[in-house]
């Protein structure tokens, strides 16, 4: 197993980049373990810990330390090796990726309608870079993003409570231990039964434009819109069309 530590030339979000790390980290366990038809707490007792334990690396609840890492893939017979790359060079060679897919498989693989189905009548819109990625654009979607209104607030922390919704904590570094209402300190992000959830909190809902995917229309913040507001997905649109046109964008410097 080759770990890619990526060197950061600027000043980076490292909340997201733990996040990131420790999910890629658990998706690894996960799959090598399945490889070799091991179940969880078959794993789990090959290294002496629970199997509660390994279901929550897998799962990127927990971060594992260096040494719990790995005698995890020792007892699968690999070994970690650590390497570095710049930050960039991932983050292209993902948007090349989603690029080169049908956009019909890429909006699939968002996992959209899990938490939409669920959310019912509580007033939202699509926004951020799960709006762009709705319209076409081919970003990088780790959660998906939402506009809540703050009159909302009170429904939309009931649901969090019913979904059993985790706060991110940004100085811990992980899901849980502080008020999941967006009233409170902190990030607006939440981990959730149905998956990760990032909310904008706003004083009214922007404008948006209906896409349909299949039998489905979603409600998005215009591409121009999402531009402006959210400097995230600006960089990463900004980012593609550079290297997707080089000379249209030396034209427009």
């Amino acid at each position: 197993m080759t770990l890619r530590y990526q060197a950061l030339p600027r000043m980076a979000h490292h909340a997201g980049m733990s996040s990131r790390l420790v999910t890629l980290l658990g998706t690894t366990v996960r799959q090598q373990r399945e490889l070799r038809e091991l179940s969880q707490r078959e794993l789990a007792e090959l290294v002496g810990v629970s199997q509660a334990a390994v279901a929550r690396i897998e799962r990127g609840d927990r971060s594992p330390s260096v040494p719990l890492l790995e005698r995890l893939l020792a007892a699968m017979d690999l070994q970690l090796a650590v390497m570095v790359e710049p930050l960039d060079a991932q983050l292209d060679a993902r948007m090349a990726e989603l690029a080169a897919r049908p956009l019909a498989e890429r909006v699939s693989d968002l996992g959209l309608d899990r938490i939409l189905d669920r959310l019912g009548d509580l007033p939202h819109v699509l926004a951020g870079a799960t709006a762009a990625a709705l319209q076409g654009a081919p970003v990088p979607v780790d959660a998906v993003e939402i506009a809540v209104r703050w009159r909302d607030s009170a429904r939309f922390t009931a649901w969090l409570r019913t979904a059993y919704g985790q706060r991110w904590h940004d100085r811990w570094g992980e899901f849980g231990g502080v008020p999941v209402e967006p009233e409170e300190p902190g990030a607006h992000r939440w981990l959730t039964r149905y998956g990760e959830l990032r909310a904008v909190m706003c004083d009214e809902l922007p404008e948006t434009v209906e896409v349909r995917h299949g039998e489905r229309g979603y409600r998005v913040v215009p591409l121009i819109a999402v531009e402006l507001a959210d400097p995230g997905a600006a960089g990463l649109l900004r980012r593609y069309r550079s290297r997707a046109h080089p000379a249209a964008t030396d034209r427009t410097r």
